[in-house]
């Protein structure tokens, strides 16, 4: 398989195109909304030719508009998937001559060949998803592509709090020293435009310098005698203090990895993916802010590789001060509207938030899969990342952690996942948010418990009073002087509610009718009174009246009803009222 980019005037302006099968090579071409090329050679995977020509059929339509791979780099992970799954059945004695003689025993033998991580997990799920959509696929194989494949995220874990805040002050202090730059350079630039700048001087030319840079994206430049390149013109070179790209292009544009560094602010504020924020278009302000309020910009975001629902998303940031997630958004479009109106002036107009600047045109065959147009190029490429971070001194790109770190231990929510995804791949593996549950989980059993020892009852029972027993409106109390809820003394002062729920208490024969009339009491309040004050107030003594009833049984507790007298109600209704004299 070969790959290769194509420049493209601009990453808008280049329409998704069909992907193009070569029959007699089974070479599928596949053209993305960028314009970058990816060619994949089916003829070069070890089944038989029909297999070959079913997958490379099936290819087609994933990559085709509405298949679901609307970028090259999807396609691209998506063969490197492909030919482990190829090369396995090429080493079968009985491997089959197309899809349709494909069995249940030997996708699981293939499932089994596959490592219990998440590479194997993303294999097993491309290659099923590419084959199911061919309706040959024999039933059994289906059932048995639907069984889940059971993996772990280990690995990669989320950044430690003194981690993650290293990382992004090393991001800002990166992007803020750009920004200063670009803020300095274009307010000198607006100065010169006004007239601000009397002619003839080095400030003059420095102005002059900076009017072409960002009409044309370069300072004035001649070419060098030996034909390879251009440099800045003499005149010039005074007033711009060098040649180097600090004293040129970076006086108005971001570099690559300055780029990725606000790249990792973007995921360590939003949580976002790197693709979505290399997609990310120009924030648009929503009608009517400003002002007091401030700036409120609305975020439109996709997740490429989702298809249908879900895989566009907009959010509201708004900009009310220097600490605010909206503020990043604000110093993002400054840094970055030089270079877009660099493009605007040169006829290729770009709606993308992340543009930056290099030094020399590559067109992206260094770059495999990117899209260039001129000196400019687009989003935050995955190398970039990796040379800012070990600019920082970091071991590789931080994307993928800062994610995980921001959506599990900070913003506590899904980023653009399932609920289900971001449970099971990114909160339960995770070692500080299974450190995090622990007290919460300890603390709801902890609850649990209080709350199912209100609601039991407490209270003994027994067939007769015991000796030095003494009655009170509802029970009897074996010891009336050392109540739980009150301060040892002559007589406790606890609600009558609260003796079904204290040892003391003793329950005869004597007090079912009477508790039972409570019970029916009780429930008769719930219909009259707010539920909350019900609750608060009445549930956990109902709750323990029910469950004296399980313990007595449906036969006794009848008789109780029907037992309880003249008296029994009075008291009841008394204690109720408030009006019982203890």
């Amino acid at each position: 398989m070969s790959r290769r980019g194509r420049p493209a005037q601009s990453p808008e302006g280049v329409h998704h195109r069909p992907p193009v099968l070569e029959a007699a090579s089974l070479v599928v071409r596949h053209v993305d909304r960028q314009g970058r090329v990816a060619i994949f050679d089916f003829a070069s995977l070890p089944v038989a030719v029909p297999f070959q020509r079913s997958l490379a059929a099936l290819f087609v339509a994933k990559c085709s508009a509405g298949g679901g791979w609307d970028s090259v780099n999807t396609s691209d992970t998506a063969w490197w998937m492909i030919r482990p799954f190829a090369y396995f059945l090429g080493e079968q004695p009985d491997a089959p001559q197309d899809i349709d003689g494909l069995t249940a025993a030997l996708w699981n033998t293939w499932r089994l060949s596959l490592e219990p991580r998440t590479n194997g997990s993303h294999k097993h799920s491309a290659v099923a998803g590419l084959l199911q959509q061919d309706s040959r696929l024999p039933q059994p194989v289906r059932e048995a592509m639907a069984r889940r494949f059971a993996w772990s995220a280990e690995g990669e874990r989320a950044y430690l709090p003194e981690e993650f805040r290293t990382i992004r002050t090393a991001a800002r202090r990166t992007f803020r020293a750009a920004l200063l730059r670009i803020r300095a350079n274009t307010a000198t630039l607006e100065q010169w435009r006004t007239g601000a700048v009397s002619p003839g001087g080095e400030r003059w030319l420095l102005g002059e310098a900076l009017d072409v840079l960002a009409r044309t994206g370069d300072v004035p430049q001649k070419p060098l005698k030996s034909g390879g390149g251009m440099r800045a013109l003499y005149r010039y070179r005074a007033a711009l203090g060098g040649t180097g790209a600090v004293h040129t292009w970076k006086r108005l544009f971001l570099s690559r990895t300055e780029a990725a560094a606000l790249g990792v602010l973007f995921v360590a504020e939003f949580g976002l993916n790197a693709a979505t924020v290399s997609g990310m278009p120009v924030p648009a302000l929503v009608p009517g802010s400003g002002g007091q309020t401030g700036l409120i910009y609305r975020l439109a975001l996709e997740k490429p590789r989702r298809s249908g629902r879900g895989r566009f998303e907009s959010r509201n940031i708004a900009d009310i001060g220097a600490d605010s997630a909206g503020r990043l958004l604000t110093e993002a479009l400054e840094a970055t509207t030089p270079a877009r109106t660099a493009l605007e002036a040169g006829g290729s107009p770009v709606d993308r938030l992340m543009v930056w600047h290099e030094t020399t045109p590559h067109q992206g065959q260094n770059y495999p899969g990117t899209v260039r147009t001129g000196p400019f190029g687009f989003g935050v490429e995955d190398r970039a990342s990796k040379d800012w971070a070990r600019s920082v001194g970091l071991s590789g790109s931080p994307m993928r952690r800062m994610r995980r770190t921001v959506n599990v231990l900070h913003r506590r929510e899904s980023g653009q996942n399932s609920q289900d995804t971001h449970d099971r791949v990114y909160v339960i593996p995770e070692p500080q948010a299974q450190q995090a549950a622990i007290p919460v989980i300890a603390e709801g059993a902890l609850d649990a418990w209080r709350a199912a020892h209100r609601t039991v009852l407490l209270a003994r029972l027994t067939e007769v009073p015991e000796d030095g027993e003494q009655e009170t409106a509802t029970t009897g109390c074996a010891d009336y002087t050392r109540s739980p809820f009150t301060p040892a003394g002559p007589s406790c002062a606890a609600s009558f509610l609260l003796c079904t729920a204290c040892p003391n208490a003793r329950v005869t024969p004597a007090h079912h009718a009477r508790l039972a009339y409570l019970h029916q009491a009780l429930a008769g309040l719930r219909g009259v009174v707010e539920e909350t004050v019900w609750e608060s107030g009445w549930a956990d003594a109902h709750a323990r009246l029910e469950d004296l009833r399980a313990r007595l049984g449906p036969a006794v507790w009848a008789a109780a009803r029907t037992g309880a007298t003249a008296e029994d109600r009075a008291v009841i209704d008394q204690l109720l009222n408030g009006d019982y004299d203890l």
